[in-house]
């Protein structure tokens, strides 16, 4: 069997689908690589590094297609769209695509990957299943999006994040706010408090309590009477009274905050807006919000996805694509997932897709011509 790795056509992309070491990996049982010349170049993996680790390096993405089994991806291919290559044309049928997808965000796409008979194994539709947690990209790449989040927030912010005692007396630590309890919120409570921050911390979920609280930072609790989680284990939308009652409790602790990290997203739905703009009027000057919900809409209604705002003298960052500004690290992660997913599909060094399995059934997105997906047909319908 032959995986085909391709350069990433996304701007401003440095991650690579995988690294030298899980080609390695892979050959042991069996699995050809053939690598894009350059592929992995903006995350520091060399052509030669892919050659030394027994993969073919392909001058061109046809190439590296050619006589490929598999396509794997982090960002879903480009449809053509505004100037943007078409490379759901390039794909061969038949082919099977690993990749992040968004089906419900990106129903275009998936018509037109049906429509060329591509298999489509979503990467983040992969169930969350203790057998899949391997798989679980999503996770990774929201650890690597957490930790940048809460450095960005210090070199943005005017002050110190620790608590220094100096002969030119003592500066008191800088306090952080972090909304949303997921892997990337854990995450960046965990990063603001090495570089020394008080954390206060919110989520709907009062499951992640101890989560929080086993990280050094204060949990902020609200009494909302009503399921906050869906099965999966993701934040579901709040009634509207319910909602009122959560900008209440966060917006009484945002003019004390030097910054506020927020990384609230809804699956497939607009994130949540936690920080109006009347509230953002209440924060002092040169404190700084990191959102990290800009690309579904922002969890502050002033966030512009892909830039920085000011506001009344607040910094209101809402940056494209975190993990791709640490693309060694989140390019291993991403690699070691996909490597997981691999031998989950492979027997023997062939392709195996049961659709009866767990995982094959829950990331599959369209199949035989077929979209698949239920909530992208639901929307399709609509």
């Amino acid at each position: 069997m032959r995986v085909c790795v391709l350069r990433e056509s996304r701007a401003g992309e440095r991650r690579v689908a995988l690294v030298p070491a899980e080609v390695a990996a892979l050959a042991k049982v069996g699995i050809q690589v053939a690598v894009e010349s350059g592929a992995g170049e903006e995350a520091s993996f060399l052509d030669d590094a892919f050659r030394e680790a027994g993969a073919s390096v392909c001058e061109s993405a046809a190439q590296a297609l050619e006589g490929s089994d598999v396509v794997v991806k982090i960002n879903p291919p480009s449809i053509g769209a505004n100037g943007s290559a078409d490379e759901v044309a390039a794909l061969p049928e038949g082919i099977v695509l690993i990749s992040f997808v968004s089906p419900v965000a990106n129903l275009e796409l998936v018509r037109r990957l049906a429509d060329a008979r591509v298999t489509t194994l979503a990467m983040d539709q992969v169930p969350r299943i203790t057998r899949a947690q391997k798989m679980d990209a999503l996770s990774s790449q929201a650890t690597v999006a957490g930790y940048r989040a809460s450095l960005l927030a210090a070199t943005h912010l005017g002050k110190f994040l620790p608590m220094f005692m100096t002969a030119a007396g003592t500066i008191p630590p800088g306090k952080v706010l972090i909304l949303g309890a997921g892997v990337a919120g854990l995450q960046a409570i965990a990063t603001a408090r090495r570089l020394g921050a008080v954390v206060e911390a919110f989520d709907i979920r009062p499951a992640v309590k101890e989560q929080v609280e086993s990280l050094g930072a204060k949990f902020l609790e609200a009494e909302l009477d009503e399921s906050a989680e869906d099965e999966g284990g993701y934040a579901r939308a709040l009634s509207e009274e319910k909602h009122q009652q959560e900008l209440e409790l966060i917006g009484g602790r945002l003019p004390d905050m030097d910054a506020v990290i927020t990384t609230a997203n809804i699956p497939g739905a607009r994130a949540p807006v936690l920080i109006t703009s009347a509230m953002v009027a209440t924060m002092r000057p040169g404190s700084v919000i990191i959102d990290l919900a800009g690309e579904s809409g922002g969890n502050c209604e002033l966030s512009e996805h892909g830039t920085v705002v000011v506001h009344d003298g607040v910094i209101i960052a809402a940056p494209d694509n975190l993990p791709s500004e640490l693309p060694t690290h989140a390019s291993q992660m991403y690699a070691r997932n996909v490597t997981s997913f691999l031998h989950d599909i492979v027997e023997d060094g062939e392709l195996k897709l049961d659709f009866d399995d767990e995982v094959v059934s829950g990331s599959c997105v369209t199949h035989d011509g077929e979209v698949v997906h239920a909530r992208a047909l639901e929307r399709m319908s609509n």
